[in-house]
């Protein structure tokens, strides 16, 4: 009875320690896993956000491509046009800085 009792008791806890390092794996694995899907959405929200930057160089192009053709065309306004041009480009430049912050953002705080 006593080789019973010993073999049944020895079971209990092989499985015992066997379930408790079993569930810690489990979670560590969980918190892992979950980790990572968080951080890879962050950098993928996170470069997505960087699209505005592109978009401000192809603005910034535009402003002074237009400026370029405008001066060609009457050289006698070139001071007003720069003025404006400088504006455009201020504005524009100003829509690269808000897209970059917000990809700063979202990579630093969350």
């Amino acid at each position: 009875m006593n080789v019973h009792y010993n073999i049944l008791l020895n079971y209990f806890f092989e499985n015992l320690i066997f379930h408790t390092i079993l569930k810690f794996f489990g979670f560590v694995f969980y918190f892992t896993t979950t980790f990572m899907l968080l951080t890879a959405a962050k950098l993928i929200g996170a470069g997505l956000a960087t699209i505005g930057l592109a978009g401000a160089g192809v603005g910034i192009g535009n402003v002074f491509g237009s400026l370029l053709i405008a001066v060609s065309r009457n050289p006698n306004e070139k001071d007003e046009l720069m003025r404006l041009a400088i504006l455009g480009f201020a504005l524009t430049e100003a829509i690269a800085l808000f897209a970059l912050m917000m990809a700063f953002l979202i990579l630093f705080t969350f």
